[in-house]
């Protein structure tokens, strides 16, 4: 089943207004969905619709709440979120590590005391529509065991760079585990089998089985123990700029808020060698793009490229979406 992009961002805008938001709010929440949606990325955007407006009925998301800046130090603005939509909120900081960077080369952005950002690399592509480099990353309640653990202690953190390149920047959006949760329980409600191991079962065994995962809550981290190091860098630097909570503090709330989160920005504009810069992102990526594929079936694409092309499709044929949730949506 496809929905048009408008149609979808309508039906976001027309809850979210039921829910008490602000037009203002609405229109940019519902756009930030859609979009997510719109680019592939399912899980982050009609998806997790339901959960957001689930976490705002249970009181985790103050949905009038705004940014407040609790201190400037050098480069650096620490922000604390006041429990407010995290979407909302990383536009917010992510928007003033732009303005920072524009004014003095390097812009750096802390958040805490946030909620789920939703689908970061929104915000990594605001950076680099802007000429910027674009640079961010959150912690999360505990959802990874440490390699060679068992039980969930580390957050799966996950992390965005964006790179400027015309109309298709360079754009990682990856989590520390394998697969994120929204990706597992997507393939868990398909039935399917995930492409490779994406954690560990009852048996402390390898599996391909989303289901036997989400069961166990021991994700696999990418690299193994490379992941969870990161993992770990990534939620302790976090909650140091941002004078907000690790993911262990995080674990020890009712459920995932209060999060911590960083966000750089940095201007190319104001580098006196931009243009051989952006010469040299081309030539690699062309480069890149001259590999001989290993099937002639799935060529080679570059971070960020297939997303384009997919939200080419989507905008076109319209976006395709699970029946059961974009129904609930409709019900709302």
């Amino acid at each position: 089943m496809r929905v048009l992009y408008d149609t979808m961002y309508g039906e976001f805008y027309r809850v979210l207004l039921k829910k008490g938001f602000t037009a203002d709010k609405a229109d940019l929440s519902a756009g930030l969905f859609a979009d997510a949606s719109r680019d592939g990325v399912y899980t982050h955007g009609l998806n997790r619709f339901v959960k957001f407006i689930s976490s705002m009925e249970k009181g985790c998301v103050d949905i009038h709440a705004e940014p407040v800046l609790k201190e400037v130090s050098g480069v650096l603005e620490r922000y604390d979120g006041k429990g407010g939509p995290g979407n909302l909120n990383a536009h917010f900081c992510m928007k003033r590590a732009v303005e920072l960077a524009k004014k003095q080369t390097i812009g750096c952005v802390s958040l805490s005391n946030t909620n789920h950002w939703m689908r970061p690399g929104n915000y990594g592509l605001m950076a680099a529509e802007e000429n910027c480099i674009g640079i961010l990353w959150t912690n999360t309640v505990p959802n990874m065991p440490p390699w060679g653990g068992k039980e969930a202690k580390l957050g799966n953190n996950p992390v965005v760079f964006a790179i400027p390149n015309g109309d298709t920047p360079v754009l990682v959006d990856v989590a520390m585990s394998m697969f994120s949760y929204g990706k597992l329980e997507s393939y868990a409600r398909s039935g399917k089998e995930l492409p490779v191991d994406g954690g560990f079962d009852s048996h402390q065994q390898p599996s391909k089985d989303a289901k036997e995962i989400l069961k166990t809550r021991q994700c696999m981290p990418i690299g193994y123990w490379k992941g969870s190091g990161l993992s770990l860098a990534l939620d302790l630097i976090a909650s140091a700029l941002a004078g907000g909570r690790t993911s262990r503090q995080v674990g020890e709330l009712s459920a995932e808020s209060q999060l911590s989160q960083v966000f750089l920005a940095i201007s190319l504009d104001m580098l006196s060698d931009k243009e051989a810069i952006l010469a040299e992102i081309e030539k690699t990526l062309k480069d890149i793009k001259e590999t001989v594929p290993m099937s002639e079936e799935r060529p080679v694409y570059y971070p960020g490229e297939n997303m384009m092309k997919t939200r080419r499709e989507n905008i076109d044929q319209g976006i395709p979406v699970d029946e059961e949730i974009w129904n609930q949506v409709l019900g709302m």
